[in-house]
């Protein structure tokens, strides 16, 4: 299967189960150990959101004595009126700060919790590099970081102003209804007549805003993921500067970030033509809205069956009534938003689930805790089914250096990788001893002190600083000593030998039983090599060394070879160059 096959399947099950999933990654937080404190804030804020629809009340019933008092010209009643005004305004005020400011408590705490959770089931199990190798989820990291923050965000804000808008609509359906008299159509008598011209009025802008607006959910999803590529495409370059440079690819590199634009571009402007046509409406629907009211209450007041202070009061509460009916449409653009947000979040968690259902039940059953390294019946195969290593057995007893040669391709990495429980494919039953420490070609060192990437991934402070820099002079990095409380990003800095000689000197510090270099020290010429190689067999005497290589004069440091050829791995003899 594809990688694009696979993603669209992983979406698949997430359409499906849309609801379910996002009450079950919303719910987790609200059962959580943090469940107090979120269930406290949650109900001050939901009781400072109906403080603020009752001063709306409040403010309803004031525009109808006001507009009365400035009828009747009455100026002790105006003045009056005035003042209760500044106090119900300071009260809003207040209300309004603290809503705003326990929400966004809320949300960083609720963001904080969530991202904790999903870093903790991204990087435990090796579930980050299996979702790497199967492509389910492009750019996790804006996952992590951007929808997580938007999916808090939006979902608060959207819950939270729904409950305030039902709360309103009831509020100012009740003073509607109240003000706003019968009207006879064809006979008929209507009461409350504009409570259910607001409600037609609603549901009818509702349905067509749907009609207009129902492609901005997939048009958001797709220009999130392509804005990731984009920045995920500037990080390459920025990590990969030298290379580029040494290759002249800038032309290259260009083409390949205008094409990655190109595709946020076309989005966009079909975002934008979206948006266009939901502004034209929504800016109609909004306008019409503010004279709708008098046309159909003027009647009324010509009449002479109400007053003017009767008259904007029924257009303040047609005018809250039908905004709350009317959340739908103007929250539209962020449902939108937040469903894309949604499904890229649910994608991203059964990816997860899926790699530790893997993880749970690999192909190759693999076993710590043993004695000695051991191959029982072991078949090695790509993901797609291909074999890359026949049926195998094998034995290493503690102490042993073993060599393992082969052409590029067949395999060699793949059986490290296998080892360390990061290749499922393929069967039969491996065991590991405890205590094994795997160094691969590409050493990796995190952005920090030189301190804390000589140590990882321990922390810095396990190791005093006599062994840090003895181990630095034993590897020939004695330049270093002085920088090791420097921060900076030591990948750029350091070149690609000195990188090995850092990786053989985090061995010595760590001093496993079990040590798997993957071709660790190709960076360096022949002399270097031998001499970290006996630097190893020196310092690490009780050490079993696994190693792959290609070159022969690594063969003197090992009492073994086994050669991977033609999908077999077997015995072959050591010859000591001459």
């Amino acid at each position: 299967m594809s990688h694009n096959a696979e993603y669209s399947a992983v979406n698949d099950v997430v359409q499906n189960n849309f609801f379910s999933r996002v009450w079950q990654l919303t719910a987790s937080y609200w059962r959580s150990e943090e469940k107090t404190m979120a269930w406290l804030l949650l109900i001050v804020v939901i009781a400072l959101s109906l403080v603020g629809v009752a001063i709306s009340v409040a403010v309803n019933s004031w525009y109808r004595e006001f507009y009365n008092a400035l009828q009747n010209k009455d100026l002790p009643a105006f003045t009056h009126l005035i003042l209760y005004f500044c106090g119900i305004a300071a009260v809003a005020i207040l209300v309004a700060v603290y809503r705003l400011y326990l929400t966004q408590m809320l949300t960083i705490r609720w963001r904080r919790w969530l991202t904790d959770q999903h870093f903790d089931a991204w990087l435990q199990h090796k579930n980050f590099y299996r979702l790497e190798q199967r492509g389910y989820t492009d750019n996790p990291d804006q996952r992590l970081a951007e929808d997580l923050n938007s999916f808090t965000d939006n979902t608060l804000g959207l819950g939270l102003g729904l409950i305030r808008n039902v709360v309103s609509l009831v509020s100012f359906s009740v003073i509607l209804w109240g003000v706003s008299g019968s009207i006879e159509v064809f006979g008929v008598e209507i009461p409350g007549y504009m409570f259910w011209a607001a409600l037609l009025y609603a549901m009818v802008g509702s349905w067509l805003v749907h009609l207009v607006a129902r492609r901005l959910i997939g048009l958001n999803n797709r220009q999130q993921r392509f804005e990731a590529d984009l920045r995920f495409g500037l990080v390459r370059i920025r990590e990969n500067a030298e290379s580029i440079a040494l290759y002249n690819g800038e032309a290259n590199e260009q083409q390949r970030l205008m094409t990655r634009f190109h595709s946020v571009w076309s989005n966009f402007w079909q975002l934008m033509r979206v948006q266009k046509r939901l502004t034209f409406f929504s800016a109609g629907y909004s306008q019409i809205a503010i004279i709708f009211p008098l046309v159909v209450a003027a009647p009324r007041y010509f009449a002479g069956k109400i007053q003017l202070g009767d008259l904007m009061q029924i257009n303040s509460a047609f005018g809250n009534v039908q905004e709350s009916m009317s959340w739908f449409i103007d929250a539209y653009a962020s449902l939108a938003a937040w469903r894309a947000t949604c499904d890229r979040i649910l994608s991203f968690r059964q990816a997860l689930a899926e790699g530790q259902a893997q993880e749970q039940a690999p192909a190759i059953r693999r076993q710590t805790h043993a004695e000695e390294l051991s191959l029982d019946g072991v078949r090695l195969s790509l993901a797609d089914g291909r074999t890359l290593l026949d049926p195998t057995s094998l034995r290493i007893a503690p102490g042993e250096h073993v060599l393992i040669s082969g052409a590029s391709g067949s395999g060699k990495s793949t059986l490290l990788r296998a080892l360390s429980g990061l290749w499922p494919f393929g069967s039969g039953a491996l065991s590991l001893p405890d205590s094994s420490l795997f160094l691969p070609q590409k050493p990796y060192l995190p952005i920090g002190s030189l301190r804390g990437a000589l140590s990882y991934p321990d922390p810095a402070e396990c190791y005093p600083q006599e062994r840090l820099e003895q181990v630095l002079r034993n590897c020939r990095l004695e330049h270093l000593v002085a920088r090791l409380d420097l921060e900076d990003h030591w990948e750029r800095v350091l070149s690609p030998g000195e990188l090995q000689r850092l990786a053989i000197a985090r061995a010595l510090l760590v001093a496993p039983r079990w040590l798997f270099l993957d071709e660790a020290t190709s960076a360096l010429d022949e002399v270097d090599e031998a001499a970290l190689y006996q630097l190893l067999v020196d310092e690490l005497p009780d050490t079993s060394l696994i190693s792959i290589g290609h070159r022969s004069s690594l063969k003197r440091f090992h009492e073994r070879q086994l050669r991977l050829e033609n999908r077999q791995l077997e015995q072959a003899s050591i010859v000591l160059p001459a």
